[in-house]
């Protein structure tokens, strides 16, 4: 069976509280492990999963704030080969909402990076992220394994 993995690096600003950094990723994310790196002068929050399931918070909170075309279009921009990468407004995700950002400069505080591997990443935009028709799923696929 192929490897599924996630991964979601947020860096911890100075001014930040790490807790909070891992509350804005764990609003969409579910790890299995959650631990901070030091990189030189720079600390990063790296959380991640072995199964997509752990993003069936995301999957929600797409159709719960309506945005699955918006998301649609972010998503298949970011497919690269077997890797799926997007970015989330890390302030937003920390209220619970979603707002995908296109990096780090578009968010103050920096972006949240979010890394799927995934033998198919089409099958799990489609999961997360259907076509619409006025404003409805055209289909729901179960989670892509």
């Amino acid at each position: 069976m192929a490897r599924v993995r996630v991964v979601v690096e947020a860096e911890v600003r100075p001014t930040e509280d790490p807790d909070k950094v891992l509350k804005a990723v764990e609003s969409f994310f579910t790890p299995d492990t959650v631990r901070v790196e030091d990189i030189g002068s720079t600390r990063i929050l790296v959380a991640e999963a072995g199964s997509l399931r752990s993003l069936e918070k995301l999957h929600w909170l797409l159709r719960a704030e309506r945005i699955l075309d918006a998301a649609r279009g972010m998503l298949r921009r970011g497919i690269q080969g077997e890797k799926l990468v997007f970015h989330l407004h890390k302030q937003a995700a920390y209220v619970g909402k979603l707002s995908f950002v296109s990096g780090d400069h578009e968010s103050p505080m920096g972006a949240i990076r979010v890394t799927v591997e995934h033998p198919d990443p089409r099958q799990v935009v489609d999961w997360l992220a259907p076509p619409t028709v006025r404003g409805r799923p055209v289909f729901e696929k179960p989670v892509p394994e």
